[in-house]
């Protein structure tokens, strides 16, 4: 029986799910599709959240490791971000069918939220790993704080959303800085951490779309600066594919989807004014990020099995030479 926890970056699974769910929402509303479908691709994202939240805890429990081991790691620690963030995703979506819960669950969200980012800068700030600094550390502050910007507003709660920008942006340069300096001084990242590059696409994405939430405007200076950036991100992510290519896949492939998902819902929202435009980028985007998840998903599924057969081979050979060695195989496993 296994005596670690779950990997946190397993979180990343429910937060590109409602990346696809956010891309189709916008894409639904430029297209006239009904509610029911965009309302699909949330639901799994609700049960995906509420599913891998409850796997942690259970593991957890068996293992008796506090959750506190993987909190303190310089790799895993700021991924638990994700689980306020996508809470605040949520909580948007449900404000539409049930307002008060639907606020309630942001509130909550944000709260958690930046109580864990006080504390996480709290750690860093006396010392951490550089060596293990990636992508996932502009989750905690910058991610946070823009999308609960936009989740804040969408719940009528602006002077929260301004707020919570605020800290998003701030944290987007400082942060920004710090994983250029870490990625072009030190050693390339190990392998499952690579994927995390792929994060650096997200900040102007999703800070565009907190700005279009807490002003009610699609257009103007600002959100050209954000479009702008949001490209040569994209560009930059494009260069780096011979790298991603040479990963080994690792469940650590979920950090592409959402931040790709951000940058499709950015693209539908601000060619919403241009009618034949609007339905080209919302047919492409909701068609290129369900093929990005789907795939990825499918993957990971694969992966999974794999793992799963080979645990049970080591197990069926264990129990072989327990056999030939006279003693009983559930002793050794008890």
């Amino acid at each position: 029986m296994t005596r670690e926890r779950i990997p946190l970056n397993t979180l990343a699974v429910p937060f590109g799910l409602a990346g696809l769910a956010e891309v189709w929402t916008a894409a639904s509303a430029v297209l006239g599709l009904p509610d029911a479908v965009p309302d699909a691709f949330w639901l799994l994202a609700g049960a995906a959240w509420l599913a891998m939240i409850a796997a942690h805890v259970v593991r957890g429990i068996r293992v008796h490791r506090p959750l506190t081991e993987q909190l303190r790691h310089p790799a895993q620690g700021p991924i638990a971000a994700l689980v306020p963030v996508v809470g605040m995703l949520l909580g948007a979506r449900l404000h539409g069918v049930l307002p008060v819960a639907g606020t309630v669950l942001v509130v909550l969200s944000i709260a958690t939220a930046t109580v864990f980012a006080g504390w996480i800068l709290a750690r860093w700030l006396r010392g951490t790993e550089t060596a293990a600094v990636h992508g996932g550390y502009l989750l905690p502050t910058v991610a946070a704080g823009l999308i609960a910007g936009t989740t804040a507003a969408e719940v009528g709660l602006p002077e929260v959303g301004w707020a919570a920008f605020s800290v998003g942006v701030l944290f987007w340069f400082v942060i920004f800085g710090i994983l250029v300096a870490r990625f072009g001084a030190l050693a390339a990242l190990p392998g499952p951490l690579v994927p995390t590059m792929a994060i650096l696409v997200a900040p102007p994405a999703v800070a565009g779309l907190a700005w279009i939430a807490l002003t009610g405007r699609a257009d103007g200076p600002v959100v050209d600066g954000l479009v702008g950036l949001t490209v040569l991100s994209v560009l930059v992510q494009a260069a780096l594919l011979p790298l991603y290519r040479r990963t080994p896949f690792s469940l650590g492939a979920w950090s592409f989807t959402f931040p790709f998902a951000a940058v499709a819902t950015l693209f539908v929202a601000v060619s919403a004014g241009v009618p034949v435009l609007s339905v080209v980028v919302a047919v492409a985007g909701a068609a290129a990020i369900t093929l990005l998840v789907g795939t990825v998903a499918y993957r990971s599924l694969r992966l999974l099995a794999r793992s799963r057969r080979a645990a049970e081979r080591q197990l069926t050979a264990a129990d072989d030479r327990a056999e030939r060695g006279g003693a009983h195989p559930a002793r050794l496993r008890a």
